[in-house]
């Protein structure tokens, strides 16, 4: 019976998309309003619909549907593909935990991405790793733009298709960030934060993950930690910040 549900963020957790994966705002916007845009604005740990719509936003644009802005964030990773197979590259320790998890029949594996569901579709594929999540049990930025609410979502959509209630206490959530943290916290998961990204084990410790890991490589401590007894460090003392 599966009964754990383990969602993954994507970005900087299971793989870095590179500047492809940078390019696709700035090109969007180009192709929304046909002017490039002066400046940036944060992206980690975000949705792709708050990120444009916060580029927008900031010059002054404020006449594009969300449905306009979505297709041209596909189109502009698409795109980019090319790019994104020769600079980005699979995270150490990510084929290996996927593939473990995968042929676990105690676990559904899916994702809880701030992606459009296309685009995190097409970063996967690049990296051979689509197979291995089942990307209808998930959630993503193409759902909604604010992260903690995709965690319920995921959760129902999980349990319908496996016929089992995912709730906070056999829901994972994995990710780099610390609003990857304040996701799963908000949302209703444990969260396992992974020191691949920006944020470091310290502060992701202190935000509230429950285990933080330095990365994927181990792949029998993750699938231990994942799919164990749930115990945080503070409880069990085995994993270190």
């Amino acid at each position: 019976m599966r009964t754990t549900l383990v969602l993954w963020d994507i970005d900087y957790t299971l793989l870095v998309s590179g500047p492809a994966g940078r390019s696709v705002y700035p090109r969007a916007f180009a192709a929304l309003t046909g002017t490039e845009a002066p400046s940036t604005v944060p992206t980690e740990g975000r949705t792709e619909p708050a990120i444009m719509a916060e580029l927008l936003a900031v010059h002054g644009v404020t006449d594009i549907r969300d449905k306009d802005a979505a297709d041209a964030m596909i189109t502009a990773l698409r795109d980019a593909a090319p790019q994104l197979l020769s600079q980005g590259r699979r995270l150490p320790g990510a084929l290996e935990c996927l593939t473990a998890l995968h042929g676990d029949p105690r676990g559904v594996q899916s994702l809880l991405t701030g992606n459009l569901r296309t685009n995190a579709e097409l970063k996967l594929s690049t990296f051979g790793l689509d197979g291995l999540v089942d990307f209808e049990a998930g959630a993503y930025g193409s759902d909604d733009s604010h992260r903690p609410r995709l965690v319920a979502l995921a959760q129902r959509r999980a349990g319908d298709r496996y016929g089992t209630v995912f709730d906070r206490d056999n829901t994972v959530l994995v990710g780099d960030t610390l609003r990857d943290v304040a996701a799963g916290r908000e949302g209703g998961a444990r969260v396992v934060a992974v020191a691949t990204g920006q944020d470091g084990a310290e502060e992701l410790l202190a935000a509230g993950a429950d285990v933080v890991l330095p990365d994927l490589r181990d792949t029998e401590l993750v699938v231990r930690t994942l799919l164990g007894d749930g115990k945080s460090p503070r409880e069990s003392g085995e994993f270190a910040p």
